[in-house]
């Protein structure tokens, strides 16, 4: 059972501002998060105290917000300034759409026998940039969707720093990739299916979270997945069967 949020503790503009967030009682902000919550309630209320992280906090551990020792408040802020970028995302619908786009994009790649991952830049919900796989057909390791889509994008904009930019992407990002897009000060990246072998947005290793580097990049994953593994299930599904088409053959011709 749920429990709602009540005034007290929190203020009705909070609750309403949580609302928006789509955190509705106390077990969403658990699953949430307290820090992250907050975070994302600082993006629409940048007047919010830290009075607030200590309510939430006090909520998902059900005790009361007065019983947080000075320890404690100490402890906890290092973990806001620890804490990876945090943004509001576009809804669910206009992310599946942008990266239907990307998916469109991973097609082209299928064409020319190059492995389907495409990327798209969106800035101010228009499409600035588009790119798809390419190292293959223009002998170039650095050609892959994403910078592909980078290169598009910064040229539209005559800056290769993005900061108001969404990348979409169908798999996750590499961490060539990954670092290219912190580079470029990208607000957000968005993408479809893990990469479970090399992926640098949490799978293998998270660039996006390391505070050493510029941490500008909010990330999200899991928007139309099946879908990108699917394509991408299909290209291996089909370069597997023809490579044994032509072992089969080669194997023959000895004969």
């Amino acid at each position: 059972m749920s429990t709602p949020f009540t005034t007290p503790p929190l203020a009705p503009k909070t609750i309403a501002i949580l609302k928006q967030l789509d955190i509705h009682c106390v077990e969403d902000l658990q699953w949430r998060g307290a820090i992250t919550a907050f975070l994302q309630l600082k993006n629409i209320s940048t007047s919010s105290t830290e009075s607030v992280l200590w309510q939430f906090i006090a909520l998902v551990e059900n005790r009361a917000a007065q019983s947080l020792s000075a320890e404690e408040k100490t402890f906890w802020r290092q973990q806001i300034k620890q804490h990876p970028p945090v943004a509001l995302f576009p809804s669910t619908k206009n992310m599946q759409h942008w990266m239907q786009q990307a998916l469109h994009a991973a097609q082209q790649a299928q064409l020319l026998n190059e492995v389907p991952v495409g990327a798209v830049v969106v800035y101010e919900n228009n499409l600035i940039g588009c790119g798809y796989n390419r190292c293959i057909t223009d002998h170039n390791i650095s050609h892959h969707a994403e910078i592909q889509a980078l290169t598009a994008a910064s040229k539209v904009l005559s800056n290769y720093r993005l900061q108001d930019c969404d990348v979409y992407v169908t798999l996750e990002p590499c961490a060539m990739c990954a670092s290219a897009l912190i580079q470029a000060r990208v607000k957000r990246v968005i993408y479809g299916t893990a990469e479970i072998k090399t992926g640098a947005a949490g799978s293998v290793i998270n660039l996006f979270n390391n505070r050493q580097l510029n941490t500008h990049t909010a990330v999200l994953g899991g928007i139309l997945a099946a879908e990108s593994k699917e394509l991408l299930q299909q290209f291996f599904r089909h370069k597997r069967k023809s490579e044994q088409i032509t072992n089969t053959s080669a194997s023959n011709t000895e004969l």
